[in-house]
């Protein structure tokens, strides 16, 4: 976790280094507030290091690690309220920020970083993957839902892994992963970090709806992946896949189908009846837990 520890300076790493110890593969979130002790969050409980007040300094120093001193290299990534380091790490960020006609123009005084800890969970999957085939050895048209910090991209990883690798007596599939938020595979420089399988081509740090069309295009996929869709754009490129014969599997924020079914967003996906298999997970004791894998019917006009 050495990509996590160097945000930190050495006192404040020292102090984090020592709580932590040995449960890294436990620890979800690292919550640092300027003034405030540093938050740990594992799988089964909450943990505050005393000693460890983060100061204005410390906030100005991880800044700068995460920018590589050079803040003007990540507007748009501070304008999202995220930024994405090596090993698909994601921190989370709050502050003031400036407005302009009603839209976020700039994240500025950060005050407050939340650190998600990405791992790769081998197997996570296993439960759910004998359910997402077809007997002819393609795989059906998914949705995964779940709320946050339920597991989702732990799957939906593990998934990739599975259908470019080959699963059982499933042959390997050519998996194109569209990875707006760098999560699924952590990449460096366009390359995957986490074990994506052998037959996987990731279009990284792309937005989704130009990234699914660009796979479609230049990569001829059996399937394509794509990770937190949710706007109307994400909606009518995951259509135009579905209707260019490629499956899908995606992930949606939500506690139950209930929940997004009526999203107006995500409507015309329910209307035209796309998902064949629908995976929703619940938030316990670790990620990945699933709640239910539910059956629906074949996609409209789609036979592919």
């Amino acid at each position: 976790m050495k990509e996590i520890q160097k945000l930190f300076r050495p006192p404040l790493q020292a102090l984090l280094s020592e709580k932590v110890g040995g449960r890294w593969d436990k620890l979800q979130e690292i919550r640092c507030r300027t003034n405030q002790q540093l938050e740990l969050c594992f799988d089964d409980r909450t943990e505050w290091i005393e000693a460890s007040l983060m100061e204005a300094a410390d906030a100005r120093f991880m800044l700068n690690q995460l920018s590589d001193f050079s803040l003007y290299a990540l507007e748009n990534e501070l304008r999202e309220g995220y930024i994405t380091i090596a090993g698909g790490h994601r921190v989370g960020l709050s502050g003031q920020v400036n407005t302009e006609g009603g839209v976020v123009k700039a994240l500025k005084h950060i005050s407050s970083f939340n650190i998600r800890i990405a791992k790769a969970r081998p197997g996570a999957a296993s439960r759910i993957m004998s359910s997402l085939y077809k007997p002819d050895g393609t795989c059906h048209h998914t949705l995964i839902i779940g709320p946050p910090k339920s597991g989702k991209t732990t799957i939906l990883r593990d998934i990739v892994r599975s259908l470019s690798t080959g699963w059982q007596q499933y042959k390997a599939m050519k998996t194109a992963v569209v990875d707006e938020r760098s999560e699924i595979g952590g990449s460096i420089n366009g390359i995957p970090q986490h074990d994506l399988g052998k037959r996987t081509d990731i279009m990284d740090a792309c937005p989704k709806a130009e990234g699914l069309m660009m796979l479609i295009r230049s990569m001829s996929p059996d399937v394509i992946v794509a990770d937190e869709i949710g706007s109307e754009r994400d909606v009518q490129a995951l259509l135009e896949a579905l209707h260019a014969g490629v499956k899908i599997v995606c992930s949606v924020h939500g506690d139950s189908l209930d929940s997004i079914r009526h999203r107006p967003s995500l409507r015309p996906l329910f209307e035209q009846e796309v998902f064949e298999r629908i995976v929703i997970l619940k938030k316990g004791m670790s990620p990945g837990v699933v709640q239910a894998v539910l059956e629906t019917a074949s996609p409209a006009g789609a036979n592919a």
